[in-house]
């Protein structure tokens, strides 16, 4: 059983168990981002992480072992993705992605913002207009040495 195969069933054994990505983070004792990521292919569990996954999606030994392996991160299938709601991330980037490197590099100087080193929150903000997303995310900047 391969990662992607460990993730069309969690994905799978999630919707026929009715259970919610915070639900699954809470038993892992992570945020529902981090685990929901870790869930989908991008992080690694530890032993017990895994297995208390296992035992509550009835996953079979091998999809067990595979979310303790080191993921290739960053996996999307196409390098502009194709997905409408993961798409105007990219779209956010390609418009954005000038203004927070300006403003991080007035801010902080030459550097990067980690994703390693990082934190995210993703909530419901309820606005009369229609509820918004809404994300914060952390990360500590990385300056670049000079050699």
């Amino acid at each position: 059983m391969n990662r992607n195969e460990v993730t069309e069933l969690i994905v799978l054994q999630k919707q026929l168990k009715s259970m919610t990505w915070p639900q699954l983070a809470e038993a892992v004792g992570q945020s529902k981002e981090w685990t929901t990521a870790a869930l989908l292919g991008q992080m690694t569990l530890t032993v017990e992480q895994a297995t208390k996954v296992g035992e509550l999606l009835d996953l079979p030994a091998t999809a067990v072992a595979q979310l303790q392996v080191v993921p290739y991160k960053g996996s999307l299938p196409t390098a502009v993705p194709t997905d409408p709601l993961i798409y105007r991330f990219y779209e956010l980037i390609n418009v954005y992605g000038t203004t927070f490197k300006a403003l991080i590099h007035e801010e902080f100087g030459d550097g990067i913002m980690s994703a390693i080193d990082f934190d995210m929150d993703l909530s419901r903000q309820e606005d009369a207009k229609g509820d918004r997303v809404k994300i914060t995310m952390t990360g500590k900047f990385l300056p670049y040495k000079s050699y």
